[in-house]
């Protein structure tokens, strides 16, 4: 008989203590493999394992390239590498980035979904925007179990909310009833795999492109339609995929974007800009000042005049930016900020 022997684990902001409360109530006979994705910075060290290796009774290990999955271990995604599944093994890649994030959740959950089918269980913990939606709505296609944290008793939201109205999980629970529910499910028998459905190409091509394989990259044949949205990451267009109802955007080289991480980098990149262009026109009217008064100094009234009207001018531009930038409402913990976060609490 098989069962379900695989169960995936994102998270994001809160992370760290939603995974050690979640591992503490695993038991040390549970027959399953546990893979767990936490969002870190690149740079960020790999301190997540040894804080879930001293939380319960199951040994946590950062994950390791072309290891098989072994029951009744974790294994823990590493800074600057998507956590993949292959073959009952673990795989480690750098390939293109998702929703701005390497290891990305979807990453893992497609990959699951594709190799193992209805034997995965995906669990989506706390965390901001939208990150493992795409990936649990891909999972529960080819037959796995959709569980999701009880956005209420999440300490954000964001991620238990997307994951459940896009993918409609079969389970929605408080971070307390998880282990028992995971339990349960790990001694289920898992169902026949379904039939081939419309979009496993694509899943194969998207699985494919997080390996870096680079076959999909070099053809014509891309995932969607041309969205006239460009990529933050490589400026190159996006292209718009429909899957299951859920809108998502990924560019040639393959980096993948949900609309609401989208929309945070996009608006991460014009609080940059906006930033430069006060810069930029705070010293072109300190400039304008300076040569008003040389000019004024020297006798040439009108330049001086033109100068200073040039001054002012671009005085008022600066302040006008500078409204903008200090009446925005402060962004919530999401893009750079949960990622910093999740660096601080692994580093704790």
């Amino acid at each position: 008989m098989t069962t379900r022997d695989v169960v995936l684990v994102g998270a994001s902001a809160g992370g760290v203590e939603a995974l050690r409360a979640l591992v503490a109530g695993l038991p040390a006979d549970l027959p399953a493999a546990v893979l767990v994705v936490l969002h870190v910075p690149p740079t960020g060290t790999n301190a997540l394992a040894a804080i879930l290796d001293r939380s319960g009774p199951l040994p946590a290990r950062a994950a390791e390239h072309g290891v098989p999955l072994r029951r009744g271990e974790v294994v823990v995604a590493v800074p600057d590498r998507h956590l993949l599944l292959t073959d009952d093994h673990v795989a480690l890649s750098s390939g293109p980035r998702e929703n701005g994030h390497r290891p990305a959740v979807d990453t893992l959950f497609r990959s699951a979904a594709r190799a193992v089918g209805p034997r995965a269980v995906g669990v989506v913990l706390t965390g901001a925007l939208d990150d493992g939606a795409a990936g649990l709505v891909a999972l529960r296609a080819r037959g796995g179990v959709g569980v999701v944290q009880d956005p209420d008793d999440a300490l954000y939201d964001g991620m238990p909310r997307a994951a459940l109205e896009a993918a409609r999980p079969e389970h929605v629970v408080p971070l307390a009833d998880l282990p028992d529910l995971l339990v349960r499910l790990t001694g289920e028998e898992a169902p026949a795999w379904p039939l081939e459905a419309a979009g496993n190409g694509r899943m194969r091509q998207e699985v494919a492109m997080a390996e870096f394989d680079l076959r999909p990259l070099e053809g014509d044949d891309h995932p969607g339609e041309p969205s006239g949205y460009s990529c933050p990451d490589c400026s190159g267009v996006l292209w718009r995929i429909e899957d299951h109802g859920l809108l998502r955007f990924r560019c040639r080289v393959g980096h993948a974007w949900s609309p609401e991480s989208l929309q945070d980098q996009q608006t991460a990149e014009l609080d940059g800009a906006l930033w430069i262009a006060l810069r930029s026109l705070e010293e072109r009217a300190a400039l304008s000042r300076e040569m008003a008064d040389r000019a004024r100094e020297a006798g040439h009234a009108l330049t001086a005049d033109r100068f200073a009207d040039r001054a002012v001018e671009t005085g008022d531009a600066a302040r006008t930016i500078r409204r903008l930038l200090t009446s925005r409402t402060l962004r919530g913990p999401a893009g750079p900020r949960t990622t910093g976060q999740a660096q601080d609490e692994t580093d704790g």
